[in-house]
Parts: structure tokens; C-alpha cells; sequence
């Protein structure tokens, strides 16, 4: 359990205070609309109506008692800059802040963000993939190149194992788990048989996951 800082609850502030509610996090929402505050008040540890952008307000908060602060001001850059930077000046431990655009990501980061996030980014990019690929269930990026995908196996592989179709030399993918119903395998050996209904968790290049996954 980690104790969080949400500034700016708009949609995205608000999906992210559910969520991090729901894994038993401690977490405190900051917003200059009452209505907002109010209305989210039941679900956290504790709600305060403020204007981050000033100092004595962030620093009745007492920022650096935080594991994480997020600045999720999606409609105002120059308040989340200002509120970032303040963060920092006050002793944040660690501070994620939204950006829509890559200029604003290298203000941020200029100005004491330690991650900056993309969430409309992101999401488009993560709706394109599984759209352009056929039977993607899952995806996680790791780099702009690289990725982790959840994909159901060719129907030819049933039967063989994973050394004899040498996955990692013919289709340039690492298998790190196989699935099939509550059966979980991590790391598969060598002579692992592919049955029917395996699904398996791999990491390779996008484009090279993407390729088998449109062959399936």
C-alpha cells in the first residue's frame, strides 16, 4: 500500500483515483472545483478544495510524506508546470504528471517531473495495435520497439514443442508464460508440448508479434 497525491481531478484524475483506491492505496485528491471534491470524497482518505499552483496551499499538503504525487491538470499546462515544479521545491519524493504533447513532456521533465505520462497517447496507440491485429487480447509496451503480448498459439504448433518449432529463431519472440484455463506455466521448458486452447505470453518487437498474431 503507497500513499498518493492526485492533483486535478478531471476524467483521467478521477479513473486513476478509483483505480487507486480499489488496489487499498492510501490516497489524498486535491481540485479547485467543490462539486468535484464532493463528489469524490466518500471513496478516498482524505479531499481537499485548493489551487495547487500556490505554495502555502501545497505546502499545507505535506507533499513530501507522499510515495507518488501525480499532476493530472489536463486543460491548464502552465498550472501543471508551475504545480510540478512546486512539487519538487517542496520535497516530493517522486512526481508522475500528464502531458498531451512532446514539448510539454520535456517542460515537465525540465521542471522536476521524474515521469510524465501520455494517457491519450497511450491510449490511441494501445486501440491501434489490438485493432490492426488480429487476436491480440493483451498488450503491455515495454520500449516504442519492444512489447509484451498475450496471443493464442497457431493451430499447427499443437502437438510440438516449443524446441521443435524454435519460436525464438523462426518468429523472433521470446514465450515467457503458456496459459490454458487455471493452468499457468512460467518460463516453459524446451520440451514443453503446445496443447490446444494455449495461450501464450510472449516479448519481441511489436511488429514481429503482430506478424504472427495476423497468421493465427
Amino acid at each position: 500500500m503507497k500513499s498518493i497525491l492526485i492533483i486535478g481531478i478531471g476524467a483521467f484524475g478521477r479513473h486513476l483515483t478509483e483505480k487507486m483506491v480499489d488496489l487499498k492505496n492510501d490516497v489524498m485528491i486535491v481540485d479547485r472545483n467543490e462539486t468535484i471534491i464532493d463528489d469524490m470524497s466518500t471513496i478516498v482518505t482524505d479531499a481537499h478544495i485548493g489551487d495547487c499552483t500556490k505554495e502555502e496551499v501545497l505546502r499545507s499538503l505535506g507533499v513530501s510524506n507522499f510515495d507518488i504525487c501525480f499532476v493530472t491538470i489536463g486543460d491548464n499546462f502552465q498550472s501543471s508546470l508551475e504545480i510540478t515544479s512546486l512539487l519538487k521545491e517542496l520535497g516530493a519524493k517522486y512526481v508522475i504528471s500528464k502531458a498531451s504533447r512532446d514539448i510539454q513532456a520535456k517542460f515537465l521533465l525540465r521542471n522536476g517531473a521524474d515521469e510524465v505520462i501520455y494517457p491519450d497517447k497511450d491510449m490511441a496507440k494501445k486501440l491501434a495495435i489490438r485493432c490492426s491485429a488480429e487476436n491480440v487480447f493483451d498488450f503491455i509496451e515495454i520500449t516504442p520497439e519492444y512489447s509484451i503480448f498475450e496471443i493464442p498459439i497457431m493451430k499447427s504448433w499443437i502437438g510440438s514443442s516449443l524446441q521443435g518449432i524454435d519460436v525464438r529463431k523462426k518468429y523472433h519472440i521470446n514465450i515467457l508464460t503458456i496459459k490454458n484455463g487455471n493452468n499457468i506455466m512460467a518460463v516453459p521448458k524446451a520440451d514443453y508440448i503446445f496443447k490446444e486452447k494455449d495461450i501464450i505470453i510472449v516479448l519481441g518487437k511489436s511488429n514481429d508479434v503482430i506478424r504472427l498474431a495476423n497468421q493465427i
